[in-house]
């Protein structure tokens, strides 16, 4: 029999809500016909202090984990992103320790990772020289590249907040990507993901932005694998994507329209590296091998019950959707308990996260439903909800 659970509504009524039986996914190993990264959150010490402004404490065995369980289902790690809380309580020097050993782990089983490397270890709303910026994102290059993993060049705060004109952006990115080793991913975070990061490339119409990136990557082609783009706009993305370099990829970060952007059409496809696949990354696996198989309609059938879940995880605002994956997590049984670092567990409604249940469970990404209802009930008496 099917667990059911009295739900609170906004309103104050408690309604009843039956957890369905989870499908059964078929996971295909590595993937072939896309480049997918999953962005992984992390785990809090559950007995750190973990508090707003206090030093990032996690759960290594937990946090690794969690990672593994990524790679067995065919999916890169995207490692030490804002869906980990790059800029919402990850510091720079427990993402080094973060970096160092998920790289460790992919290791000896060639597991697909790749890094943030940004400019945090910098404070936020400073104004810095463009070589103070340049050096910042060099130590965190030779970091990630020393570990053996690739890397993706973060928007950087301390340079959204100093640049003057748009060539300064081309001044950073020009010294970072004459010395990386390897060719790395760039990235295009929009400001509804961080607010930090509104007119990023020098300006806040996108389209003159997106004519500074594209400049960027034609002079640095042979230094960039792609570029990952989050803004939530799936023309626009298109339309980048359709003048990238030859041999430049476009991992779509848009959380909104995964699946029609991953599908593609008849001018091109992009590739994946989406915070969503956290929490969904049985059924993105499976969708995935499916679309290997040429089997479209299977794709489809599988993903597009997750776009509701995904687009209540990212609603506005949207840079506290890791809470609704950090829930996500500890619902499946992938935690122990629903503490964030920085105390981000604060960062969504009772109610919203109810509503987390209900979506991830229509997706069928709830993994054991019983387990489900059991954390659910110990949340909502935690949160002083009875009759549930």
């Amino acid at each position: 029999m099917n667990p059911t659970i009295n739900l609170p509504h906004p309103n104050g009524t408690l309604r009843a809500y039956t957890l369905r039986e989870p499908p059964v996914f078929a996971h295909p190993g590595r993937l072939r016909s896309r480049t997918v990264y999953a962005a992984a959150h992390v785990v809090a010490d559950p007995l750190g202090e973990n508090c707003l402004g206090a030093p990032a404490e996690l759960d290594w065995e937990s946090t690794l984990a969690f990672r593994h369980h990524l790679w067995s289902l065919g999916l890169g790690v995207a490692e030490a992103m804002d869906t980990a809380q790059r800029g919402m309580g990850l510091d720079w020097t427990t993402t080094k320790e973060l970096i160092r050993r998920s790289a460790a782990d992919a290791k000896p089983a060639q597991n697909a990772i790749a890094c943030g490397a940004g400019t945090d270890q910098l404070l936020d709303r400073q104004c810095y020289g463009l070589q103070d910026i340049v050096t910042a994102y060099l130590e965190q290059c030779e970091a990630i590249e020393t570990a053996g993993a690739r890397v993706i060049l973060m928007a950087s705060r301390a340079l959204a907040a100093s640049a003057i004109h748009s060539d300064d952006y081309e001044r950073v990115y020009d010294a970072v990507l004459t010395k990386v080793s390897q060719p790395v991913i760039l990235h295009w975070l929009g400001a509804m993901f961080d607010p930090d990061l509104d007119g990023y490339w020098g300006s806040r119409n996108l389209d003159q932005a997106a004519e500074v990136c594209l400049k960027i990557m034609a002079e640095h082609a042979t230094k960039i694998d792609g570029i990952k783009v989050s803004l939530l706009d799936q023309e626009r993305e298109i339309s980048l994507r359709e003048r990238l370099p030859t041999g430049v990829k476009l991992y779509t970060g848009d959380d909104f329209n995964y699946p029609e952007l991953i599908l593609g059409d008849s001018g091109g496809f992009s590739h994946a590296l989406l915070g969503i696949f956290d929490g969904i990354a049985a059924a993105a696996s499976a969708a995935l091998g499916a679309l290997d198989q040429g089997n479209v309609r299977l794709f489809g059938q599988i993903l597009e019950p997750t776009v509701p879940l995904a687009r209540h995880i990212f609603r506005t605002p949207t840079y506290y959707y890791k809470t609704g994956l950090t829930f996500l997590a500890y619902l499946n049984g992938h935690q122990d308990h629903f503490r964030m670092v920085g105390g981000l567990e604060s960062g969504r409604s009772l109610t919203h996260l109810c509503e987390v249940l209900v979506l991830a469970d229509r997706a069928g990404v709830i993994h054991d439903p019983h387990l489900a209802i059991q954390r659910m009930r110990r949340f909502l008496a935690l949160n002083g909800i009875g009759c549930c």
